[in-house]
Formats: structure tokens, sequence, C-alpha cells
């Protein structure tokens, strides 16, 4: 795991060799082992990068790293997992020779195994033999074209775009604000996708003209080339292809099959990344994701497997007690950790620097944490990543179908006044309610926060269709009640041409979870909290085979009688009982609601200033101060709403301090 950055010049003679060495300084965090330049001042390219040693940690390893014949030069953040079966492959069932030749290799990394790779197929043909969570920036001295390449659901990061007559790339966007020719203007399209979302999706960024390079996609850019003439990236890999092939080649075994299959596929795909020359744990919080990958590590480990659990005071959102409870049965060597609310909070001012454009999933305050804490001991975690949106595990997959079932044929006015009831009580009162029936229904309805999930039930209640509902489940704000006259860019949940026609809106939601959450908040949520404590995380369930498997499963292999990932919990029960794994989804939830009211008051309030918004001049401060008194009153939970605002404010702040 590492970081890399880098700049191409149509002037050739236009150079500094400090700047390289400035910009990858600004990602030491996500490489503290090693550092590594290149430079080709003839072309006009120059590679930077930060080492995080992680697979052959002797100097073999070290990046930039050319091919066998001197041909390309690559720098490269992540792993490919498969590379001892490709360098197999390469060797002619392990003659040494190859298309071209025997191969003289001067270590044992995936780098010098990808280079080789790409030597002998070219770079699509070697993507589409990678297996593993990567972005890479390539440079071919021959043709004298950059390429830039992202794995296929968006685990690691690529930020590039042109300032002036300079192309500038690399993992995190504070590596490219290094450089001098930097002029970054925030983009106000992509401001309201943030509003809209809680972050902002592929190919956007928060600056103009600086974008994010699609999961599963290829860019190549020739030398000379002009601002205008930008490529367009191409895609190696798709979700809507992969589930179009799910659909044409259904699964078609019996149940107990499917269960075996699950079990050695994902068995695999954890095998595969325990491979490692440094320690290795899993993040297990006592779900069915994390404990499905740490019970598949056990079953392949012959010591215990060290895994790590933050746990807080607060019972609503402790999940410590579960995880202790997996760990114990299957024997692992655990360390939890329980965190005050000092603790949790005094967090927040590192958010800006952290992830380095706004992002406001709430959970990222425990992701950091849990990653601190793990780092403490080991090098690399698995993780559960995948396992919501691969086999159907989010609360809006089983509501939206029910709810659209049971009120879609009422008239709206009639269900508008279902709405108007609902929200006539704040959450705090739906909660009473709920204590008192809670113990009337089975357990796989019951649910941690009852009160505001029902006011989100209300928010999509009177909307005309499943799909409409589904887009005000993922959304917080409207961005023109804040912004007005905004221009909303489109985006893979409004690009209707990019759906796949799916026969059940569950599979419609799956499918555009993968396409947006999973990569734009998901993995860039687990991806930067990581990786600022120098942290490597792996998410087996993410392995491209488990997601084509998965496409091809019938839904009733994934939502089940009101529960999600029906078959991943009966490939869990083969290690972990029942009774240990059947409870609510949690989340990795903050009561951030109310740390709003207490506190964080008093910061809140700074930054959601009515004159500090109207002179910062990008929200109207009315429809958000009307949130705000209605919080601070009870009356209803904006928290997430609000959260989107604070953490932009915060980000602002953070970036004209450094810009100063």
């Amino acid at each position: 795991m590492c970081g890399f950055a880098g700049f191409l010049y149509t002037n050739a003679h236009q150079w500094d060799e400090a700047v390289l060495h400035s910009m990858a300084a600004t990602i030491t965090h996500r490489g503290p082992n090693d550092a590594g330049y290149w430079c080709d001042k003839d072309q006009g390219i120059g590679l930077g990068f930060r080492r995080l040693s992680i697979v052959d940690l002797s100097p073999a390893g070290h990046q930039p790293m050319l091919s066998g014949s001197g041909r390309y030069v690559i720098v490269f953040n992540g792993e490919i997992y498969n590379y001892r079966a490709l360098r197999a492959e390469l060797e002619g069932a392990n003659k040494g020779i190859g298309v071209h030749g025997a191969i003289d290799w001067r270590g044992h990394s995936d780098t010098e195994v990808m280079l080789a790779c790409i030597e002998e197929w070219g770079v699509e043909a070697s993507l589409a033999k990678f297996n593993g969570m990567f972005a890479f920036a390539l440079w071919d001295r021959r043709e004298r074209i950059l390429h830039m390449a992202r794995d296929r659901y968006g685990e690691k990061p690529l930020y590039y775009g042109w300032m002036g007559g300079t192309f500038l790339f690399g993992s995190e966007l504070k590596a490219l604000k290094a450089h001098p020719a930097w002029r970054g203007e925030i983009d106000r399209g992509s401001l309201a996708l943030f509003t809209r979302y809680n972050y902002i999706p592929a190919p956007y960024s928060i600056y103009q003209g600086i974008h994010k390079l699609p999961q599963g996609q290829v860019l190549s850019l020739p030398f000379p080339s002009r601002r205008t003439n930008l490529p367009k990236p191409r895609a190696y890999w798709s979700v809507k292809e992969t589930a179009e092939a799910g659909m044409l080649y259904p699964y078609d075994r019996t149940e107990k099959e499917a269960v075996d299959d699950l079990d050695s596929l994902l068995r695999d795909a954890v095998g595969m990344r325990m491979e490692a020359d440094v320690p290795l744990g899993a993040f297990l919080s006592g779900g069915i994701d994390s404990s499905t990958i740490v019970a598949l590590m056990q079953a392949q480990s012959t010591r215990p497997v060290k895994t790590f659990c933050i746990g807080f005071a607060d019972k609503r959102y402790n999940e410590a007690v579960y995880a202790k409870a997996v760990a114990s049965h299957l024997g692992t060597d655990h360390t939890e950790l329980y965190v005050t609310s000092e603790e949790l909070l005094g967090v927040i001012p590192r958010l800006p620097q952290v992830y380095d454009e706004p992002f406001a999933d709430s959970s990222q305050i425990c992701t950091l944490l849990v990653s601190q804490l793990t780092r403490q001991h080991v090098t690399v975690a698995l993780s559960g990543d995948g396992g919501d949106e691969l086999f159907g595990g989010y609360n809006r997959y089983l509501w939206l179908s029910s709810i659209w079932q049971k009120f879609g044929w009422l008239p709206i006015p009639v269900r508008k006044l279902l709405v108007r009831g609902i929200v006539s009580r704040p959450p705090q009162d739906w909660n009473k309610v709920y204590s008192i029936l809670i113990s009337t229904l089975p357990k796989h309805s019951q649910v941690s926060q009852p009160g505001d999930s029902l006011h989100k039930i209300a928010s999509i209640l009177a909307l005309s269709s499943p799909e409409e509902m589904y887009r005000r489940l993922v959304s917080h704000w409207e961005p023109m009640s804040i912004m007005p006259g905004v221009e909303e860019p489109q985006n893979a949940l409004t690009e209707h041409q990019g759906w796949l026609t799916l026969p059940d809106i569950t599979q419609r939601m799956m499918f555009l979870d993968q396409v947006s959450y999973l990569p734009g908040d998901n993995q860039t949520k687990v991806d930067r909290a990581s990786m600022a404590v120098s942290l490597e995380q792996r998410a087996p369930i993410l392995d491209h085979r488990v997601a084509e498997f998965a496409w091809r499963l019938p839904l009733a292999m994934k939502v089940r009688n009101g529960t999600g990932k029906w078959l991943l919990r009966q490939v869990l029960k083969r290690y972990v009982p029942d009774e240990l794994i059947n409870r609510p989804k949690m989340g990795f939830a903050v009561p951030l609601d109310s740390w709003l009211r207490g506190p964080l008051r008093d910061w809140a309030e700074n930054c959601l200033d009515a004159r500090r918004l109207r002179e910062d001049g990008f929200f109207d401060p009315v429809p958000i101060r009307s949130k705000w008194e209605e919080h601070l009153a009870g009356q209803r939970n904006w928290s997430y709403h609000l959260w989107d605002v604070l953490m932009f404010q915060a980000w602002l702040e953070q970036s004209r301090e450094t810009q100063a």
C-alpha cells in the first residue's frame, strides 16, 4: 500500500525536480517506509512515490520501477493478489520462458509481475487478469503515453487534471496542490452533489478541472497533449456488464451447493489477501460481513488471528460486546478499546486533512479510530466491506420494496396525510412507542434507531415511483434548496442510459449502490482513514470473482423473509452459532444528533453562523439555520443534513489556512 504523485509538462524545458519531492512528501502517511523518484526531462514527465512495504520488503520492490526491457516505468498503489499465478503463467509453466524470452526476475514483488504482464500482454489485457486493489500511473517511454488505471470497485484513489500547461495526477488531492501550477477553484456543481450524497462521486472532485478516475477504468494520455484534449476513460470491467452476464447465466444449482460454492470462493479470496511480509489482522465488528471474513481467516491460520474492535459506553452504538463473543468463539487474539466521547470528538478537527475534500459520512470518525487502534499492532487488516452491496444487507433494500407494495397503491394525497402524521412527532417520541412494542416484534425486524428510521420512511412515502424513493433515501439536501440556481451534474444515479434493466427494485438498488455509494462513500472512507495511519486495508468480498458469483444468484438467496445477506449468513453459520449473529443491523454510527445539541454545539454554531455562511458565498443560510434551530429544539433530527454543511465549512476553513 502506497501513494504516488506526478506531472507531465507540455513544455519539457519547464522543470524543477524539487517539486516532485514536495508532492510526494505530502502523502508520506500513505508510504512511510521508502521514497522514490523518476523523471525524464526530455519527455517532461516526473513520477514520485511513497512506499508502505508489504510484499518484498527488499530494495527489489522499490518504486518507481522500470520494466525488464526499460520500456515502461510505473508507480503503483495497492496489491495484486494473484501475482504468483500470473508469474507462473508468464514463465510458461515454470520453465522460465515467456513469449518474448526468459524473464530475469529481480525480486518477488507484485509490481515487477505487473510490469512483466504489461510487456507480455499489453495494458488492458493485463488489467483483465489482475485480481487486486490498485491505482497506477504507467509511462510508456517508447510511445510517450501515460496510462492510468483504477481497480474494479474503486478501492484505491486516483485524481488527475490539467493546471494550465501541466497535467497533474496522484493518490490524493494534497499531492496535486503541492505543485506550483495549482490554481484550484471550487466546483459548485460538485458541491451540489456533495450536499445531496455526503460525498462527491466520480468523475468529479471539489475542484474545477480535477477528476477522479472512475472504478474499473483506464485513461491513456498521449504526449504531447493539450488541456482541451483530455481523452475519455475506457472501461475494462463494469458492474453493469457483470450484472448482465449474471442475469444471462443465472446460478442453477441447489441452495446447499450455493453455500458450498460461496464458502470456497470466499475462502480463496481471504487466503489470497492473507499473504504479507508484515503483521496482519482484521477488523471485527461482530456483524455478518466481518465475522465471516475472520472465521475464514482463522480456518486457514495456524495461530490466533489478531482482531480489533472499538466500543462505546452508549449501548445504542456499541457492537463491541458482539465482536467479543464472536472472537471468543473463533479463538482469535482480540483487542478492543472503549473510546470516550472526548476521544471521538477529538478526531473531528483531523477530518478535513484526512479526507482532503468535503466528506460527510459520520462513520468516518469510528473508522479512523479503529484504524488507529489496529495500526498499533499490525500493518495489514482485512475487512468485510462489500457484503451489504453484493448480498443485500442494507435496510433500504428491505424497506423500499415492502413500502411500495403496501402503500404505493394509495393515492398520493392519502400518503401525504400519513407523512404529516409521522413527522408531527420527533424521533424521540417514536422511540418511546417502539420501546413498548419491541418485545412483540421478531428479532430480525428490530432496529436500533426506530424514530430516525420512521422519519426516513416518511420522507419517501409520498413519492411516485420506487426509483424516486431510492434516490431520496440516499439523498440528504435537495441542492437547489440551499444553493439556488446551481446546476447539479449528471452522475451514476441520474444517467439512466447507464442503468441496468432488472426485474426487482431491490436488485436495481444494489446495482446503483455498487456504482455510486460503494466506491464514492464506503471505499473513500476506508482508504483515507486507514492510510492516514499507514494501515493497509483489504476487502476479500470485493474480489471480482465474488461479485460475479453474487450477480448470478437469485434474489431469494440474498434477501429472504425480511432479512438480508441470506446466503452469506448460511456460510457464517458453519463457523459461528446463529445466536451470536442474529441481531438488528447497527452500522458504525455515532450519537451525532446529541453531540450537535451538546459538546459540538458551540463549534457548530460558529460554522453555521448566518453571516459567515453568507460571506463565504456558497450556501443560503436561511434553510440551514431553520434546520439547525429545529434540531436544537429537538423537533427533528437533522444531524446528517447539518453534518454535510459542517464538514464543508471545516474543510473550507482548513483549505484557506493551508493556502495562507
